[in-house]
């Protein structure tokens, strides 16, 4: 175990140095290439910037309202007899849009049943199962200038409902 901790320690030096030795071996000017890189990472972050605190602002304004609160409670009815807990209901729909704000709500699903409980293992699994659906989609497709996204919500919620069935699932087991 300690080797594993050790190496782990060293990967990410390793290739980084890795991949600055193989650039001069190239004849690549490597810090002009890293600059140039960095620039457009940060334009792109720039142009990312209003998708995000909109995207922000409105799991903000969903969560201090009670309307996720009240949407689990409308929907938990019917997830419950499938076996999906009405409780986690707001986890998830807040996934589709942040993770961050979705952990903020798993730590207080930890809170309120504990890590070890059934509803928390549900959680976890789930967290690790779903996608930002709607971060995502806005990110890429902004940044790719997609217009029209055809199929991909619809693909994207069926992989979520197939990632929240086995989270119910492996949980369960």
């Amino acid at each position: 175990m300690d080797l594993i901790v050790y190496i782990s320690d060293f990967i990410v030096p390793f290739l980084i140095l890795s991949i600055v030795v193989y650039g001069i071996l190239k004849g690549i000017n490597v810090y002009d290439t890293f600059i140039r890189g960095a620039r457009s990472g940060f334009l792109t972050v720039i142009r990312l910037m209003p998708t995000l605190i909109g995207l922000m602002a409105a799991v903000g304004i969903l969560r201090a309202s009670g309307f996720l609160d009240f949407l689990a409670s409308v929907v938990g009815i019917f997830s419950s007899k499938i076996g999906f807990p009405g409780e986690l209901v707001p986890l998830t729909i807040v996934k589709m849009f942040s993770s961050s704000a979705a952990t903020g709500l798993l730590l207080d699903v930890y809170e309120n049943y504990g890590t070890d409980s059934r509803l928390g293992l549900i959680a976890s699994i789930s967290m690790c199962c779903t996608e930002t659906i709607f971060y995502t989609m806005s990110v890429y497709f902004m940044t790719a200038g997609v217009r029209r996204s055809r199929y991909t919500l619809a693909g994207a919620l069926i992989a979520t409902f197939a990632g929240l069935a086995a989270s119910v699932f492996l949980a369960s087991c």
